[in-house]
């Protein structure tokens, strides 16, 4: 301490010894100046400085040291442990916010938790009236009351569709069954459920299916292609729908193509955007703005990558790139582990 106090006041010291030296100096060159006489003063001048030092030292060093002591005594881990009233106050309030904290967090979760198994019940039970309606709409004889009320029961269908699978992605990789799954019955089952929705807009389907086979799994993939299908009948009109699959790289490709209105350049960015339907049509209603972000979402475990090209006025063709056989190891890994 007294070696850092010297060293900071150092300039002072050194003026006063120089101040001191230059009065004795002066009175060696001035046989005039009595030298015996201001050596004298210089003593004591210089003892009152020694003495006003010490007691300067021992003022100002005082807090100092207590503060050092404070710092090598003070442990943030050790706040439980606190000595003092103040300190055992601090930590008691920390350590029950951080539990109280807890708790909620664990509550909100367990809300959650119960709020999604509700839901999911709760769509299940409504799948069954939904299977009795649409049996009772097939029995129907009037043809355009019947394609009418299809179209709305194939609303409800998807919407409840998309609200199921909604809550399962958060942990559909617990889900994963990776397979060799067939394309054509996945795909043609796809098309029977939209088929009187086609006849009504007047739109088929050319189907060429060069890759036959893909490594995924089938029900995810049927998901995604529901959406991707499901987008195209709704923004087409008396066209065709061209679906293909081809390798390209070792890899397969799957391509879902329709000669609909198109998306604009400005909206092609945001298409997988959660909630996002359109800025040219955006007084649409119908459109919900989750189809193709559940099906981004879902592809992402499967490894898939989709991606879309598409001109306004002109049609959508929507690309799906499946991985490669040795892209899915860590899947499997992952799942068997889990």
């Amino acid at each position: 301490m007294i070696k850092n106090y010297l060293i900071e006041r150092r300039s002072w010291i050194l003026l006063i010894l120089v101040l001191e030296a230059l009065v004795l100096f002066v009175s060696f060159l001035d046989a005039a100046v009595p030298f015996a006489s201001l050596l004298y003063i210089v003593f004591l001048s210089l003892l009152i400085f020694a003495v006003f030092f010490i007691i300067r030292y021992q003022k100002e060093t005082k807090f100092y040291k207590s503060m050092v002591e404070w710092e090598n005594n003070y442990d943030l881990s050790g706040l439980a442990e606190a000595e003092t009233p103040f300190e055992k106050i601090i930590a008691d309030s920390v350590s029950g916010q951080t539990e109280r904290l807890r708790l909620e967090a664990s509550q909100n979760l367990l809300t959650l938790e119960q709020e999604k198994d509700e839901l999911l019940a709760w769509i299940h039970e409504v799948k069954t009236p939904l299977t009795a309606m649409s049996l009772m709409i097939d029995r129907l004889n009037d043809e355009k009351a019947k394609a009418s009320l299809t179209y709305e029961w194939l609303r409800v269908h998807h919407l409840l569709d998309q609200q199921l699978h909604q809550r399962r992605i958060p942990f559909m990789e617990n889900d994963l069954y990776i397979e060799k799954t067939n394309l054509k019955p996945l795909i043609f089952k796809e098309i029977k459920t939209l088929q009187s929705w086609c006849m009504q807009k007047g739109i088929g389907f050319e189907v060429d299916l060069e890759v036959t086979q893909v490594l995924t799994d089938a029900k995810w993939l049927g998901f995604i292609i529901r959406q991707l299908m499901t987008n195209a009948v709704k923004y087409s009109h008396e066209a065709d729908i061209n679906i293909k699959s081809y390798l390209k790289e070792e890899q397969a490709i799957l391509e879902i193509q329709d000669f609909g209105r198109g998306i604009s350049p400005q909206d092609l960015p945001r298409i997988f955007d959660k909630g996002f339907t359109s800025t040219t049509v955006h007084q649409e209603s119908a459109a919900t703005g989750m189809g193709l972000f559940l099906a981004k979402k879902a592809a992402q475990p499967l490894l898939i990558n989709i991606e879309v090209q598409s001109k306004l006025g002109e049609g959508t063709t929507f690309t799906l790139t499946f991985p490669r056989r040795n892209d899915f190891l860590h899947i499997t890994l992952s799942s068997s582990s889990a």
